[in-house]
């Protein structure tokens, strides 16, 4: 029993690391910030050239972000020197960076902004823990940061700087992008928040997921990948769907590399999320003006503009209002889209794409052919995790009910944590006779693609240009790809 410590990991060496306890008693995580202590001479000093370049830079044209920590970095030497005062090599590397950690960074909130495996920063008020949501722990985990009152408006106002918006007491909330990608979500003051600023930070991954790591963290078996992957080479319509933090955007991230390299895609997105390697990709991106202005362009709006592109595929990083009606009326005139949206069941999916705000009509359903649900849930041992529960297929209106039949084709099994297949896919049949395929080639194609999962899992392939490389290779030389793969297997026989 008692506090242990069972991960430390560098953010920024040597100057920043992440120490992650456990506590047997409390059954707790906690998520530690450790910098490099200053001495009292150190701190000092630091103190002083911070107050010095503050006024120096009022005084400079600062350069583009990318070169800011250099310019810092020659500036506070060249202070450092002109102070006559004696100070090692390791003193200057701290103070360098504190100070480019505080004008150039996010101050205290820096090393966790900088930690790959933090997905969401939430600050809910002055004096109070930051709290982190960790990819590998699955769960919110209290941190050793907080920020005073002048601290934490301080950054809300660089935060909304850096985003490109104002925040003020008339002004007090922002839905944004910081430079990076990620989400901001901010409030200023006490008016809207009785714990003073608060903010929210969803951070953008940087390097996406790929079908490898569904299989890794079996979030998907190889089967049911390879099901997915035959779907959307022909042009399948697919919505993800899920409660929060399920890994819905992440899956349809991860499948879109089935999509085949040349063809035209557009995606659509509040938040850059979706990072595509196709070079015939259009990422846009809605536009939020600031509280009481104008300026606004929606889903709805992009949606309609994307139909005029003439896009093979459309991508729509969630849906919840009136462009879900768009996004049925490009299915149904021969667009291939994916998209996401919060629904925890099939049945959900149907009762809230039918009601206010979507609306979509009855009719219109059969133009979507595969749901994937996905869940953030509990194995037996307790352990947080990311599934997909099922894989359902839209199949056709009963004429005398005027209900929609839906059958799952894959299901998790949550006891014994495994992936079954529940029933024959009517869609892949649908694939066999289009394109006049027998049965047993059907087969042959599905365990192909099976094989190239495999084999990356495998071998650790799980960069996301190597993973885009090898589909892409057999897209474009597919005997060319079975026979490395079959060969390499051969020889280690």
């Amino acid at each position: 029993m008692g506090i242990k410590e069972i991960e430390r990991y560098v953010v920024q060496e040597p100057h920043a690391y992440i120490s992650i306890t456990y506590d047997d008693g409390q059954g707790s995580y906690s998520y530690s910030v450790v910098e490099e202590a200053l001495t009292e001479f150190e701190r000092a000093l630091l103190e002083q050239v911070y107050e010095d370049m503050t006024h120096l830079l009022s005084l400079y044209d600062i350069p583009e972000d990318k070169d800011k920590p250099e310019f810092l970095g020659r500036k506070i030497a060249e202070l450092i020197k002109n102070y006559k005062v004696q100070v090692e090599d390791s003193s200057l590397a701290k103070i360098t960076y504190y100070i480019q950690r505080n004008i150039v960074g996010y101050g205290k909130v820096n090393p966790i902004m900088r930690d790959p495996n933090v997905e969401d920063i939430s600050c809910n008020g002055y004096g109070i823990p930051i709290y982190v949501y960790h990819r590998k722990y699955q769960q919110n985990i209290k941190s050793n940061v907080s920020l005073d009152e002048d601290e934490l408006d301080t950054l809300v106002l660089v935060l909304a700087e850096r985003s490109g918006k104002t925040l003020s007491r008339a002004f007090p909330l922002i839905n944004s992008r910081l430079p990076d990608g990620s989400r901001l979500q901010a409030s200023y003051m006490s008016d809207i928040s009785t714990k003073g600023s608060s903010f929210t930070i969803r951070k953008f991954r940087e390097t996406p997921f790929t079908p490898v790591d569904l299989i890794e963290t079996n979030t998907f078996s190889r089967e049911m990948l390879s099901y997915l992957w035959l779907c959307m080479e022909n042009r399948k319509n697919l919505i993800f769907a899920g409660g929060t933090a399920s890994g819905k955007t992440a899956a349809l991230n991860a499948v879109s590399l089935f999509i085949p390299p040349s063809a035209k895609i557009v995606s659509i997105e509040d938040t850059r999320e979706l990072r595509l390697p196709h070079e015939n990709w259009l990422p846009n991106l809605t536009r939020i003006p600031e509280l009481g202005r104008e300026g606004e362009i929606d889903m709805y709006r992009l949606l309609r503009q994307a139909m005029r592109q003439r896009p093979e595929y459309i991508l729509v990083g969630e849906i919840r209002g009136k462009e879900a009606q768009t996004l049925f009326q490009a299915m149904s005139t021969g667009h291939t889209t994916y998209s996401t949206m919060h629904a925890t069941d099939v049945e959900e999916v149907v009762s809230r794409l039918q009601n206010e705000p979507m609306n979509i009509p009855l009719m219109m359903f059969q133009a979507l052919d595969i749901v994937c649900i996905m869940v953030l849930t509990y194995t037996g041992e307790g352990k947080r995790v990311r599934r997909n529960k099922v894989i359902s297929e839209v199949q056709e209106i009963d004429p005398k009910t005027k209900t929609l039949k839906v059958v799952d084709v894959f299901r998790w099994d949550p006891v014994k944590d495994r992936f079954d297949k529940t029933s024959e896919s009517v869609i892949l049949k649908r694939i066999m006779e289009q394109r006049g395929w027998s049965e047993e080639k059907l087969r042959e194609e599905l365990d192909r693609r099976r094989m190239i999962l495999e084999y990356m899992a495998e071998h650790n392939i799980k960069k996301y240009s190597d993973v885009f490389s090898l589909i892409q290779g057999y897209f474009t030389n597919p005997e060319a790809v079975l026979g490395k793969i079959t060969g390499e297997g051969q020889s280690k026989r």
